[in-house]
């Protein structure tokens, strides 16, 4: 696959706390042979960690699951758009949920996408191609 900078660039924020989704979503990522760079954590609390740090450098996308504990993923969201710092973060909504009230809940707070688990196959394929597919179009900031 020919790779555009901005891809090449753009490092992945992962915010699941299921162990199987993530590895899911580590080898469909190995299987097209996207070599981002890759951060997983486990909830709200280590993802703001995680960008206030600068450990998942610019630019980024967040892959967001919805149902954690310590702090969900519609707090997360609520936390990152209240920070001027972290307010143009690119965040899709990865979950379980079909709720409207959590899909509109997350939408208000300006996602790129919500996506539901359980309309991808198995092998998370899907949505890696949406996501290069997104980043090899769109420019994202560098700061």
């Amino acid at each position: 696959m020919p790779q555009s900078d901005n891809y090449n660039e753009v490092s992945i924020l992962l915010v699941e706390d299921d162990d199987i989704d993530a590895q899911g979503m580590k080898r469909a990522f190995k299987k097209m042979r996207i070599l981002n760079p890759m951060t997983r954590v486990q909830n709200g609390f280590e993802a703001l960690e995680a960008l206030k740090s600068d450990s998942v450098p610019k630019p980024r996308i967040v892959l967001l699951d919805l149902h954690m504990p310590k702090m969900n993923g519609l707090e997360f969201l609520e936390h990152i758009r209240n920070d001027d710092s972290l307010e143009d973060t690119v965040v899709f909504v990865l979950t379980t949920s079909k709720s409207e009230e959590d899909m509109t809940a997350a939408y208000k707070q300006n996602i790129a996408g919500y996506i539901v688990k359980t309309e991808l196959d198995t092998s998370f394929q899907q949505l890696v191609n949406l996501l290069t597919s997104y980043w090899r179009v769109i420019e994202l900031p560098k700061n």
